[in-house]
């Protein structure tokens, strides 16, 4: 009897008295309650989810689910998803992707769908599928559907706003450029009938600087809004068009460009195209007076990262070396211009003059000093005369 009391005290020892009870610190539910967590868990979640089997029947669906599509869980439960509804989900292409979800262990991301549904109309969504597992070791896909009819929609809206401001902008160019041309004509006629020669030469420059305004204009129409625009296309277009309304073979000049790459936003394009414009109309005007075929005047142009520079030089009659030393002119209207533009593109004006020609250069941050220097034009023989006076810009 002894023994058996010690044998009973030992295995009672040997046993701890926490293990005959459920410990506080452990969670043990039993397969009911575990499909009810998960159950809580799929209802959980906002956006509509189905809980499918391998062989694609829904095992269990969300409360959104059944609200957004207006369908009752008694319905859905063990169906395939391709029978749901009167066909909207059956999609060959959908199919297969949940087919290989668990057999390969794929994953299934934003594929895009747009059905028309009972009640609700057309749904845009997109679908995102991949494996679980349940406690039964059982494989499981999940399927959750993102609603973003209202986002395609707001999208497509855009698309047609963007078209609608682009037929826009597009009629007000060729506006502008009617009304540039229909200015310009008056003026001339004007110039045609004044009896004041100043009056004259007065309208004429404002017939060149409107047709230079008209062709800047017209080298933009080709770009698309908001696009980058390159700069060497670009300046080549408008020097072809300025060299053929101003030069012919009577005035034998020749216009070069040089470009070395970059690009500018639609604005800043313009501004250095009206810097251009008017530099080479003035030294058409008033750097070559003798209209020799030696006669050259050449825009260049060269970036690095966010700098650039830009270069008008020709080699005109500059200025001798008895005006090199003398007062600077008074600013024409020209240099105003060309100041102004520059201030808004927050570059700088340098202008050299002498003996060999006028150089005009527009600087934009800081370019490396040791880079080589832009095209100019060949130097010619200066004429023999004190009494040539400097291009006036």
């Amino acid at each position: 009897m002894e023994v058996d009391m010690e044998t009973s005290n030992y295995r009672a020892r040997s046993v701890p008295e926490a293990t005959l009870a459920w410990p506080s610190s452990q969670l043990w539910i039993d397969l009911d309650a575990g499909r009810a967590l998960a159950q809580a868990i799929v209802d959980t979640i906002r956006d509509p989810l189905l809980v499918l089997d391998q062989q694609l029947c829904v095992v269990t669906a969300s409360r959104a689910f059944c609200r957004t599509f207006r369908m009752n869980p008694q319905e859905i439960q063990g169906r395939p998803v391709y029978e749901l509804g009167v066909g909207q989900w059956d999609i060959p292409e959908l199919r297969l992707l949940l087919g290989e979800v668990a057999p390969q262990h794929a994953v299934m991301e934003a594929y895009e769908v747009e059905r028309d549904f009972p009640i609700i109309g057309r749904r845009s969504m997109l679908l995102n599928a991949r494996e679980v597992f349940n406690q039964g070791n059982q494989k499981l896909i999940l399927l959750a559907i993102e609603d973003v009819t209202d986002q395609r929609a707001a999208e497509r809206q855009m698309v047609a706003l963007l078209q609608q401001k682009e037929t826009l902008l597009q009629e007000m160019q060729h506006r502008v450029a009617n009304s540039l041309q229909i200015i310009a004509g008056i003026l001339l006629l004007k110039a045609r009938t004044v009896q004041s020669e100043e009056t004259r030469l007065h309208l004429r420059d404002a017939h060149q600087r409107i047709m230079s305004v008209a062709a800047v204009q017209q080298q933009l129409l080709g770009s698309s809004h908001g696009q980058p625009i390159e700069i060497g296309p670009y300046l080549a277009r408008l020097c072809k068009t300025l060299a053929a309304s101003m030069t012919d073979d009577t005035r034998p000049v020749s216009l070069k460009v040089h470009a070395e790459g970059g690009s500018a936003s639609s604005a800043e394009a313009v501004s250095i195209g009206l810097i251009v414009t008017e530099l080479v109309i003035n030294a058409l005007k008033h750097a070559f007076v003798a209209d020799r075929a030696s006669d050259q005047l050449v825009v260049a142009y060269e970036a690095a990262e966010t700098s650039w520079r830009l270069v008008i030089s020709d080699n005109g009659i500059g200025a001798s070396e008895g005006q090199l030393d003398s007062d600077k002119p008074a600013p024409g209207l020209g240099t105003i211009i060309v100041e102004a533009l520059a201030k808004q593109l927050d570059a700088r004006v340098e202008v050299v003059r002498n003996q060999h020609g006028t150089t005009v250069s527009i600087t934009h941050g800081t370019l490396d000093r040791a880079r080589p220097a832009l095209a100019r034009p060949e130097r010619r023989v200066p004429p023999q005369s004190n009494g040539s006076s400097g291009a006036v810009v």
